[in-house]
């Protein structure tokens, strides 16, 4: 039960608020004076935090550095309940870093709507990776089981990068997330270009990727992403290490070995026939797929054309 600590007077001002906001799920806690509102998110900090403009005199200023500093809640929804003479003050929203606003009098319909959304923004901003910014890992697994449970055939594709963790070793980390942008840059490119509506792309993390597609659009939408990063992948490559094919960096048992330029591999399960009824069977299908498909030399893509679902 998501817990919303409401904190100054008179924000809730009809009890029905609360016992409505409780209907809906949610845990009403209310503190009127700063020092217990403080006490709460030093000991058992709440998932929302419902914060009047000048609470206990100037204990919205107090309270907020606070909340932010707070580990295990970095990014709990705060909203600032603010007067109509407030806004036609004018507020300084920098030194409020605050999520959203409600105006008083604050009404139940309107606060209710403001926490939900607060709620699904902080899924998302949990769940987009840092780096592409992409969706995370959260909606890949929704995404894939939509995938499964849609009547139109989709294929899931499962995209990473061969020869990254030595690249990375041999160029750094910073060459390495240039490689993973520019990666997440042409997938995004080539959906919006070729399947712009039903499509769907994540980041897993790391050189890990999926994307979904229609099944009939989806040969050719591997072959352009295949093709573009080609195009750009020896900017990221130094001109000596491209001429002679390849880097030479140490292996996981430490011996040195020569590793091959960057390329692209891609795993593609097809989700018609009704062959998967839970993401995880993808997954599984996928796996197998995928250690086929790197072993191929250069970029490539590999069809899973088995009719059944076989975990073995």
């Amino acid at each position: 039960m998501p817990r919303i600590l409401v904190a100054g007077d008179d924000i809730l001002e009809h009890p029905e608020g609360k016992i409505v906001l409780e209907a809906r799920g949610y845990q009403v806690i209310e503190r009127s004076e700063l020092q217990a509102a403080m006490a709460l998110f030093l000991d058992d900090p709440p998932d929302i935090l419902l914060l009047a403009k000048g609470f206990d005199g100037v204990g919205d200023l107090a309270i907020i550095p606070v909340v932010k500093a707070c580990l295990q809640k970095t990014n709990i929804p705060i909203l600032l309940v603010v007067s109509e003479d407030d806004l036609a003050a004018g507020l300084d929203w920098d030194a409020l870093p605050v999520d959203d606003f409600i105006r008083r009098p604050v009404s139940i319909e309107d606060l209710l709507i403001r926490v939900q959304l607060a709620e699904v923004r902080m899924q998302r901003v949990f769940d987009n990776n840092p780096l592409s910014r992409l969706p995370g890992n959260t909606s890949i697994l929704k995404a894939i089981q939509r995938a499964i449970d849609d009547e139109e055939p989709m294929a899931v594709c499962y995209l990473d990068i061969d020869n990254f963790k030595p690249y990375n070793d041999h160029y750094g980390f910073s060459r390495g997330d240039e490689v993973i942008l520019v990666v997440a840059r042409v997938l995004v490119n080539v959906l919006d270009e070729m399947a712009r509506t039903h499509s769907f792309a994540g980041h897993v993390g790391g050189d890990d990727f999926v994307f979904i597609v229609p099944e009939d659009v989806a040969e050719a939408v591997c072959q352009k992403a295949l093709a573009n990063f080609e195009e750009v992948r020896n900017a990221f490559i130094e001109a000596e290490d491209v001429k002679r094919g390849g880097f030479v960096e140490k292996n996981r048992q430490g011996a040195e070995t020569h590793f091959g330029l960057l390329s692209v591999s891609i795993a593609v399960i097809l989700t018609g026939h009704s062959r998967f009824q839970h993401f995880g069977e993808v997954a599984a299908a996928a796996s197998q797929i995928k250690h086929k498909v790197k072993e191929m030399e250069g970029n490539n893509y590999l069809i899973d054309q088995r009719q059944g679902y076989s975990p073995s």
